[in-house]
């Protein structure tokens, strides 16, 4: 396994950007922040490319939000997290395993309750989101 990164892209009106996609070890469709292996870039270019890639969006803010080590026991492979803010819309680039992902967008605080409630498992998305919600939490105190 490779490094890889998911991405919490925020719109000015406080929604989060997901895809859902088909993974076949679970065998089933799964909701998750966009994302994918590094590929040799570093993260905050592999998050670029990536949430081009899979939602057609560009951001002019990205930041990192930590690093996970998804399974330690298994793999070295880490997982960036970054948000992406000041997003603008582009085209679509997804390759051919990704003919079948689709695009939503979600309030940050819905997504966090999908979280709870366990409708979005993937482990990256869990800790970007709860990371993404406490860093604009803090924010605005």
């Amino acid at each position: 396994m490779t490094d890889g990164v998911r991405v919490v892209a925020l719109d000015e009106q406080g929604r989060v950007a997901l895809v859902e996609d088909d993974f076949y070890l679970q065998g089933r469709r799964m909701v998750h922040l966009p994302g994918g292996g590094c590929e040799g870039q570093a993260p905050l270019d592999a998050a670029t490319r990536e949430l081009a890639e899979e939602t057609g969006l560009a951001s002019a803010n990205l930041q990192m939000l930590g690093i996970i080590d998804p399974l330690p026991a298994i793999t070295s492979a880490r997982t960036s997290l970054v948000l992406a803010t000041d997003l603008r819309h582009g085209q679509v680039r997804r390759d051919a395993t990704e003919v079948g992902m689709t695009m939503q967008w979600l309030p940050l605080c819905d997504a966090v309750e999908a979280v709870v409630t366990g409708e979005i498992s993937e482990s990256g998305s869990v800790a970007g989101l709860l990371l993404a919600e406490r860093r604009l939490g803090q924010r605005r105190r």
